[in-house]
């Protein structure tokens, strides 16, 4: 096995820039890294993450190291890994295994790669890394203590392992955190969506029609910014209250076929597959933009795609557009893979502080306790510590009850 598998060992300076101007701005995990690192808590443990190896990735792998743990990473996917900053990860005594551009068997080679270092606490993004130890490396399942999720998408696949009896270990969803949920998936994704989206096209969004499939918080999130810029937002949603709350929100709401001959810009962001399918495509208008923020690329139906066009120009850096046979042309980002991370830098790096803060609290809360096998969620009083630390770096001050107030909401009697 080699300690780490990267493009660039050499990029480690600009990798470092980039870490360095990231730590400078995550009060909280700097924070739990102040309050846990004499103790090292972690000595002794290995652990196994695969997450976007960007630079606010790298502050919590770093911080894990600093609490004495060692760390293998691999990236969670190919579009989103930062060379330099793998070369900096590396530099520092990390193990990672990555690249920008990997193939799909380079992938799963590399996920095999950090399985190799026999993880007892597993950091995952998609749910790719429990999947494989589960289904190729069995014998590593009785060492490891559990693992942490973040993503809707890898919840979603551990609760349906849990369902049929194969999770053999916790999983904390940090998902599923307030912190994470109301800030990272609302706030993170709404900026960062665009981000990915302005650096890819240059588009004009004023007056433009942005359909926005699915309305979870992600889905609100972008909605939200989308109409701070003046586009016209279209909502295509399956389920009844989600749609009815774009409804309230002042969204066009419609199903994709509706959508489909109106928009000028497509963001999935459902977690599901066949999201803008061939008859949608059919239908779209000429110059339509199609982008997905989704965990995996199966929104958006490239074969499709591939299949109605008669050519294929590479028309910018993460543009790839489809000149169909009656001359229309159809723009993907970033080929259907996460746009804001894909064609820009992620999320915030203040909200991944909070996420991170999350993620690192819950590692922490694994190699404390001994839990049965099962979906987690994130301990109330964690969740909590978190956003208080979020709150105080930003100079906030929360209002403490009185006694007297503390009373009277325990009290039923008039």
């Amino acid at each position: 096995m080699k300690l780490s598998e990267i493009a660039d060992p050499s990029a480690f300076r600009e990798g470092e820039r980039k870490v360095l101007w990231a730590r400078q701005r995550m009060p909280v995990l700097a924070g739990l890294v102040g309050v846990y690192g004499k103790q090292r808590p972690l000595s002794g443990i290995t652990v196994g993450a695969c997450l976007h190896l960007e630079a606010k990735t790298a502050c919590l792998l770093l911080a894990l190291k600093e609490l004495g743990a060692e760390v293998a990473a691999a990236g969670s996917n190919p579009l989103s890994t930062q060379d330099d900053v793998c070369a900096a990860l590396v530099k520092a005594g990390i193990s990672v295994y990555s690249r920008r551009g990997m193939s799909d068997g380079e992938y799963f080679r590399n996920l095999d790669n950090v399985l190799m270092s026999s993880p007892q606490i597993i950091v995952d993004d998609g749910a790719d890394l429990v999947v494989m130890v589960h289904e190729k490396r069995p014998d590593l399942l009785r060492g490891i203590r559990g693992g942490s999720e973040e993503t809707t998408t890898g919840v979603r696949r551990l609760k349906a392992m849990a369902e049929q009896g194969v999770l053999a270990f916790p999983m904390i969803s940090v998902n599923d955190a307030r912190s994470k949920f109301l800030f990272d998936n609302r706030y993170g994704t709404g900026q960062s969506v665009f981000d990915g989206l302005m650096r890819a096209t240059n588009v004009l969004l004023a007056g433009k029609i942005f359909v926005v499939a699915g309305y979870g918080w992600c889905g609100r999130g972008v909605a939200m910014r989308a109409k701070g810029f003046g586009a016209r937002v279209v909502v295509v949603e399956t389920d009844p209250h989600r749609a009815f709350e774009a409804l309230m929100d002042g969204c066009q709401v419609c199903d994709m076929e509706q959508a489909a001959a109106l928009g000028d810009i497509f963001l999935t962001l459902t977690g599901n597959k066949g999201v803008i399918r061939r008859e949608h495509l059919q239908v779209m208008k000429d110059g339509a933009i199609l982008g997905n923020a989704g965990h995996f690329d199966v929104e958006i139906d490239k074969k499709a795609l591939e299949d109605l066009s008669e050519e294929v120009l590479e028309t910018r850096e993460n543009v790839t557009t489809y000149v169909m046979e009656d001359g229309r042309r159809i723009s993907l980002l970033a080929q259907g893979r996460l746009v804001n991370l894909a064609a820009g830098d992620g999320h915030p790096i203040e909200i991944m502080d909070l996420s991170f803060g999350l993620q690192l609290r819950s590692v922490l809360y694994l190699a404390e306790n001994r839990l049965s096998p099962g979906v987690y969620q994130v301990p109330e009083d964690i969740d909590r510590a978190i956003v208080r630390m979020a709150l105080e770096a930003q100079g906030a001050r929360l209002e403490e009850p009185t006694e007297e107030q503390e009373a009277y909401m325990r009290e039923w009697k008039e």
